[in-house]
């Protein structure tokens, strides 16, 4: 194995060994202090923010005026359910060319990525470049705390351009990048017609629970996926020329991504470009559960007294999350359902998207290209959320996410991994991200 991969693992599976588990609140000053300890070995000087959270850890270092910030953290899922890995999911196990443990992707193998990058910068050129480094623990909870940081710290934070948490190859190998995410709200919907569960014979005279929630459901989108809630659309913003180009740019692989995904078509009938526009640049509603009444084995002749069901809305540029849960009620109360009760279940994060046009964005297109010795693929968002828009807003500055991933990697399942060779390649790529970012070379 070469050597900044042998090095690489070695500081991998000191962060795996650490459960830092946000959900359950496990180990998390743990593994701030030894994120600290690592960027302090990388020659940067670093700090447990407190106040916000588990522990922020920012570091900062290097030489020269213009600085890059790379966002990263710390915090990992919950392992289970423990029987489907095939090992302890805290500790790194290397097995037929890939890294295996809780995190070894998401996100402490894109850390130590970014880590080893530096590390090979400052021995090819002699020095380390002016970087800052923000890694915060508790991202997979939604990063409740992350832009009072951000905005508290904005002046520190001051960055012309910033790395995002993660990225890497699609499924046929290609390297993709992407310049923003959408937003996110979650909530849940109640409903109660009774003061208990009654026999289902008062059916015929006393109204269900779910068939009100069920009502109240089915109006909130049509049959193609189109939310129905009156001004929902209002703020989001049109795509420019770049990201319409970039859309139209990205390989059709509709029928590959449908066998992966085990479904027989996809809503509206959307393929190519339709499909991948809908996918990053458009806002949905998405229900999570419903919940409700008896489940059991046979039979049990009961009306039940409440129902209730989780949904969240994912949004686009410039959405609000704060908006979203009086335009629900408003559409609610307008179709009768007075009796259903929204409940916001998370703060909500805003969508981002960086500027396609702005250099950076083109840096990161040309380092892939020239590490993976093809085109890279260019999203303007990626489907998924995250506290991007922070940044974006307090420090005036395009993120680009690329990174070490693949789309079998098993981000937040049992045998989360990372592969041996796309840890590598993804490396070189940040390396030659920051020869053209700080050498302009």
């Amino acid at each position: 194995m070469d050597g900044f991969l042998q090095e690489a693992k070695g500081l991998l599976a000191e962060l795996v060994a650490l459960p830092t588990v946000s959900a359950e609140g496990r180990a998390l000053e743990a593994g701030a202090a030894k994120v600290a300890e690592l960027l302090e070995g990388l020659g940067l000087r670093a700090e447990l923010h407190e106040g916000y959270g588990p522990p922020v850890v920012y570091a900062e270092g290097g030489e020269g005026e213009k600085a890059l910030l790379f966002y990263n953290h710390y915090d990992v899922q919950p392992a289970d359910p423990l029987e489907l890995w095939e090992t302890d999911p805290f500790r790194l196990v290397e097995r037929n060319g890939a890294w295996y443990g809780r995190g070894a992707l998401d996100d402490k193998g894109e850390l130590v990525a970014r880590l080893v990058a530096l590390r090979l910068f400052r021995e090819r050129h002699g020095f380390l470049p002016r970087v800052k480094f923000v890694v915060e623990g508790e991202e997979e909870v939604g990063s409740p705390h992350l832009e009072a940081y951000v905005r508290d710290r904005a002046e520190a934070l001051r960055a012309q351009a910033i790395v995002w948490e993660a990225g890497g190859v699609d499924a046929k190998g290609r390297p993709f990048l992407y310049a923003g995410l959408k937003g996110i709200v979650a909530l849940e919907l109640r409903v109660r017609t009774a003061a208990s569960d009654l026999h289902s014979s008062y059916g015929v005279v006393v109204e269900n629970p779910i068939y009100r929630l069920a009502a109240a459901l089915a109006s909130l989108r049509d049959a193609e996926g189109r939310v129905l809630i009156p001004s929902f659309y209002d703020r989001v913003r049109p795509l420019t020329p770049l990201e319409r180009e970039a859309l139209a740019e990205i390989p059709d692989e509709t029928e590959a991504l449908r066998a992966a995904l085990g479904v027989r078509g996809f809503l509206g009938g959307a393929e190519g470009p339709e499909l991948y526009g809908r996918l990053f640049t458009e806002p949905c509603v998405n229900l999570n559960g419903f919940h409700a009444g008896y489940g059991g084995p046979g039979s049990k002749t009961v009306l039940p007294a409440e129902a209730f069901a989780k949904l969240d809305f994912r949004l686009v540029p410039d959405q609000d999350p704060e908006e979203v849960p009086g335009l629900l009620r408003r559409h609610l109360e307008a179709h009768g359902f007075h009796d259903v009760e929204v409940v916001v279940l998370e703060k909500g994060e805003r969508p981002a998207r960086s500027d396609l046009a702005h250099p950076f964005v083109g840096l990161a297109r040309r380092a892939l290209e020239e590490a993976f010795g093809q085109k890279p693929v260019l999203y303007p968002n990626m489907a998924g959320s995250g506290p991007m828009h922070p940044f974006l807003h307090h420090l005036k500055a395009p993120a680009v996410g690329l990174g070490v991933g693949y789309p079998g990697s098993r981000v937040h399942g049992p045998g989360e991994h990372v592969r041996v060779q796309d840890f590598e390649r993804g490396t070189l790529a940040l390396l030659r991200l920051l020869e053209l970012y700080f050498l302009g070379r």
